[in-house]
């Protein structure tokens, strides 16, 4: 297989380039880097294209407030944005709400029955010496009983994140599953001409807000990978003439730490879940093939030792890795244990399948597919082997479960702007996402719970 350098003036998330992502950029010249605490002005826009067609309605009453002045946010609106956005609910309109409970008032089931709502949820919010008190409870309008609430406290800094915190606990109470609104995600933004772009690597929470820029660069900034800690963040940056370097940098303080910076081609990262590895890609003994570094000591193993191109490792478990090799003629996956040994191809399913990222259970792979209608983003089950094409793009990429393995977010393109999706591991839901500033989005990745 040939390989060819993208260059540098002309970034476009071109997927024929992926197998070998760490070199997108081609020779890149000295680079000025800013650490940024302060939040961008960008935000996300997040809008469903495809949902359940059962969703589950849910009547969502504003919280009461006991305060002077208005209420610092609007509760009920960020959790019924949360799960209206997850596809699987359909919280009344206000206008069709039959009552304005508030928490510890008893609800009348028979009223929200004839509402259409299967159920309920209410709370409210009140000053305290420490900032606020918020409490909800969700009721079974159809059962009639209580199925869960409580109180917390919460400060200006932290209302969101409680809002969130609400969500999913409707969320897992009604369907089982953990909900994954209280999480951020990271994602690479491009703005500017070609030969005068600023890329920055970003943080935002999972509804789109608190965008928040912890670097900024004038060259390409890649492949960010999530520690299972929830605060360290792996990524491949250009800073020298010659060569690319893998960075983690702790996203509360602001530190970052050079950890990969071999000649030739350093890329593609994914910590292991115990957090004290990294597999990565590497070119400095000839051939790209996969390595594992520990992060502590410092000590490098050679996973693959072939001519072919192996690249873009990812953890199953502690014991196992999938990685993008070209060895069979083109682009498949493959199982290896971090030790090395013999490979398992994974995937025969058309002639292109690359990217992988795992489900947090370890069950799923999902990974760009191509056979023949454009790059689109499929998933297989490990157990059974049963192959699923979830999209329907041309230029769908860089996928990433969430830690709840119910979505999938990638990268795609609508007209002609990079942008970002998601997509339900059954394919029945589908999010469409973009920057409000016309920013190109890509590079996309959903952290962990937090710990």
């Amino acid at each position: 297989m040939n390989v060819n350098l993208l260059d540098s003036t002309d970034d476009r998330p071109f997927m024929a380039h992926r197998l070998v992502r760490a070199v997108i950029c081609g020779v890149c010249l000295a680079i000025g880097l800013l650490l940024l605490n302060r939040p961008a002005s960008a935000l996300i826009e997040i809008e469903i294209t495809r949902g359940v067609d059962n969703a589950i309605p849910i009547a969502i009453v504003p919280f009461g407030w006991s305060g002077s002045g208005e209420p610092p946010a609007d509760i009920a609106a960020i959790v019924g944005a949360d799960l209206q956005r997850s596809g699987n609910f359909a919280p009344l309109n206000r206008a069709d709400l039959v009552a304005n409970p508030v928490s510890g008032d008893i609800p009348l089931y028979s009223n929200w029955r004839l509402s259409g709502a299967d159920f309920l949820l209410i709370g409210g919010m009140r000053r305290s010496p420490d900032g606020y008190v918020m409490e909800f409870q969700l009721f079974d309008i159809l059962q009639q009983e209580l199925m869960t609430g409580f109180s917390f406290q919460v400060t200006d800094q932290t209302i969101r994140s409680a809002a969130h915190q609400i969500s999913d606990e409707v969320y897992e109470e009604i369907l089982g599953i953990s909900g994954a609104f209280n999480t951020q995600i990271a994602f690479v933004s491009v703005e500017g001409r070609v030969g005068d772009r600023t890329y920055r690597l970003q943080l935002a929470d999972a509804d789109g807000q608190n965008s928040q820029a912890m670097l900024t660069s004038p060259y390409p900034i890649l492949s960010p990978a999530w520690a299972p800690d929830g605060v360290r963040i792996a990524y491949v940056s250009f800073e020298s003439r010659l060569s690319s370097a893998i960075y983690i940098q702790d996203r509360e303080r602001g530190r970052r730490e050079k950890v990969l910076a071999r000649e030739g081609i350093n890329g593609a990262p994914g910590f292991s879940p115990d957090g004290q590895r990294l597999a990565v890609a590497l070119s400095f003994e000839g051939s790209l093939d996969i390595y594992v570094l520990d992060i502590e000591s410092g000590k490098l193993t050679r996973v693959t030792d072939t001519r072919a191109i192996d690249t873009e490792p990812v953890w199953i478990d502690n014991d196992t890795l999938v990685f993008t090799s070209d060895r069979s003629g083109g682009p498949q996956l493959y199982e290896v244990s971090p030790n090395g040994g013999r490979a398992t191809r994974l995937t025969f399913e058309g002639s292109y399948n690359a990217d992988p990222t795992v489900s947090p259970d370890g069950s799923t792979i999902a990974f760009v597919h191509n056979s023949g209608s454009g790059f689109q983003i499929a998933a297989i089950d490990r157990a059974s082997g049963l192959f699923q094409t979830l999209t329907q793009g041309t230029i769908d990429e860089s996928p990433s479960f969430s830690p709840n393995g119910q979505m999938i977010l990638y990268a795609t393109e609508q007209d002609g702007r990079g942008t970002l999706g998601a997509v339900s591991l059954d394919g029945s839901v589908v999010q469409s996402l973009s920057l409000d500033d016309g920013s190109n989005v890509r590079e996309p990745a959903w952290s962990p719970y937090a710990r």
